[in-house]
């Protein structure tokens, strides 16, 4: 199996080093020793994407992460990962017009949880601006 090239949209330092560190971590467990796909980091200050979160501006937090993918995908990136939840917010507004596809924390942990056959009420199954439109619910 060759690994896919992850392009992480960084937010916060503390998120973006610990999706980093899972994703080598875990790497290792399925791929061998050593072994992790190729990780490309983008960052910007924490205080560009607050300016825009303390104004309520989402679509704008969107335009940043927007920007970012437009920079991984030249450098390789198959798709996109945000280790931050509070900026999920702002995927509605951009993913419509992203280069590369973009994994989702709610929707990959539903995923995940009915697959394991937890179920959910729509009143739990609620994450943010995400509710569970792309999973079955029981």
């Amino acid at each position: 199996m060759t690994p896919r090239h992850i392009g992480i949209v960084a937010c916060s330092a503390e998120g973006a080093a610990l999706c980093y560190r899972t994703i080598c971590v875990e790497g290792a467990a399925i791929l061998g020793p050593h072994a992790h796909p190729e990780v490309t980091v983008h960052t910007l200050s924490l205080a560009d994407y607050m300016a825009c979160i303390y104004r309520g501006d989402w679509a704008g937090v969107g335009e940043l992460m927007l920007r970012f993918a437009h920079k991984l995908k030249p450098v390789g990136a198959d798709f996109l990962i945000c280790p931050d939840n509070t900026i999920h917010q702002a995927l509605p507004h951009m993913v419509p017009r992203s280069p590369l596809p973009w994994l989702h924390i709610a929707e990959e942990v539903a995923g995940e949880a009915l697959a394991r056959g937890l179920s959910a009420s729509r009143s739990r199954a609620r994450v943010g601006w995400w509710t569970a439109r792309s999973i079955q619910m029981r």
